[in-house]
C-alpha cells in the first residue's frame, strides 16, 4: 500500500482537513504565548516598542539565544500536538498513519537520513571555512554553546517532525485523496512549504531567489516521502539539516540566530552555494537513497494515480 492510499483508513471528509488546519494554527498560536510574554517584558512593558520588534525581529531585543530558540519550538510543539489530537478524535486514525505506511515508524531509516545528510552538510559548511576563514569569526562560548547543543539535539527535531506531518504527511495524503493523483499534491505542498519561508531574514535580505532553495528542498523531501512510502526519510533530512544550521553556522541575517560555533560576516548575496544542494546534492542523495532502499516505478509513485484500496474500511480505527 503506498503512503497516500494510507490515508483512506479513518475519516476524510473534506472539512475535517479544514478544521485540522484550523486547529494547528491555534495550537501555534496558544504555543506563541510565552515568547510573546517575554518579549513584552524585555520592552518593559511598552506596546509601542513590542509591536515594533514584533514587525521586525524578537532577537534584536537582547532576548537570549538560546531561550528564543526554545521558545521557538514550544510554538511548533503545541501546533503538533493539536495535529495529533486532529488526527487521533477527529479523523479516527492512528498518528503512524500520516507518518508511514509501514506497521511502525522505520527508525532505521530516520537515523539513515540523519546522519547522511547531517554529516554531508556539516562536510560542506568545514570546507566553506577551510577556503575563505576571513569571512568567518570562531564564536565558542562553552556554556551557551553546549545548552544550544542541547535544545538543538532534544528539541529541534520536535520543530522539523512537526513540518514534515503536517505538510509531506497530513497537507499530501489530503491533497492525494482529493485530486485521485501523486504530483499535485507533492507540488502544492512544497510550494506552500516554500512560500511560509518568505518570513524568514533571508527572503528580506536576498530577495525572493531564495524561495528555489526552499521549494526545492520541499520537493526533496515529497519525493523521498513519496519514493520511500514513508516520511522516515525526511523526518532525519530535515532534523539533521537545522541541527547542523543551528550549532555550526550563524549570522545575521539568517533565521537561526544562535550562539554557534561560527558567526558568517559576509555580506548575503545570490551565488552558486544557493542551489548547489538543489540542483546537485538532492539528486545525488536521491539516487544514493534508491539504490540503498531499491526504489523502483519512479513514474507511477510520482504521477500515478491514488485509488482506494479494496481492503481499507474507511472506518477502520484500531
Amino acid at each position: 500500500m503506498g503512503f497516500i492510499e494510507t490515508a483512506y483508513k479513518g475519516k476524510n471528509d473534506w472539512w475535517m482537513y479544514v478544521l485540522g488546519i484550523v486547529f494547528v494554527f491555534i495550537g501555534t498560536q496558544f504555543g506563541s504565548i510565552p515568547l510573546g510574554l517575554v518579549a513584552f517584558w524585555q520592552a518593559g512593558g511598552d506596546m509601542a516598542v513590542y509591536i515594533e520588534a514584533a514587525n521586525d525581529n524578537f532577537m534584536k531585543m537582547g532576548i537570549n539565544a538560546n531561550l528564543f530558540l526554545l521558545l521557538m519550538i514550544f510554538t511548533f510543539m503545541m501546533g503538533l500536538l493539536a495535529l495529533f489530537l486532529s488526527v487521533k478524535y477527529l479523523h479516527k486514525k492512528k498518528f503512524k498513519w500520516i507518518v508511514t505506511s509501514r506497521e511502525s515508524v522505520d527508525w532505521k531509516r530516520v537515523s539513515f537520513g540523519f546522519f547522511s545528510w547531517g554529516i554531508l552538510s556539516a562536510l560542506i559548511i568545514l570546507a566553506g571555512i577551510y577556503f575563505e576563514p576571513t569571512l568567518y569569526v570562531w564564536n565558542f562560548k562553552p556554556i551557551p554553546f553546549f545548552i544550544l547543543l542541547a535544545i538543538s539535539l532534544l528539541f529541534l527535531p520536535l520543530q522539523t517532525s512537526t513540518e514534515e506531518v503536517l505538510f509531506r504527511g497530513y497537507f499530501m495524503q489530503g491533497l492525494g485523496l482529493l485530486v485521485k493523483n501523486r504530483w499535485f499534491p507533492l507540488l502544492l505542498t512544497s510550494v506552500i512549504f516554500g512560500l511560509l519561508h518568505m518570513a524568514n531574514p533571508e527572503i528580506d535580505k536576498i530577495g525572493n531567489i531564495a524561495l528555489v532553495f526552499y521549494i526545492g528542498t520541499g520537493l526533496f523531501f515529497g519525493i523521498a516521502t513519496l519514493m520511500d512510502d514513508g516520511l522516515e526519510l525526511a523526518l532525519g533530512l530535515h532534523a539533521s539539516n537545522n541541527i547542523v544550521a543551528a550549532f555550526l553556522v550563524t549570522a545575521d541575517w539568517t533565521v537561526f540566530q544562535t550562539d554557534a560555533l561560527f558567526v558568517d560576516t559576509s555580506e548575503p548575496s545570490v551565488s552558486l552555494t544557493m542551489f548547489l544542494p538543489v540542483f546537485v546534492l538532492y539528486p545525488i542523495m536521491l539516487l544514493w537513497f534508491s539504490k540503498k532502499y531499491n526504489w523502483t516505478n519512479w513514474k507511477e509513485k510520482l504521477f500515478g494515480a491514488v485509488e482506494k484500496p479494496n481492503l481499507i474500511d474507511e472506518n477502520e480505527f484500531s
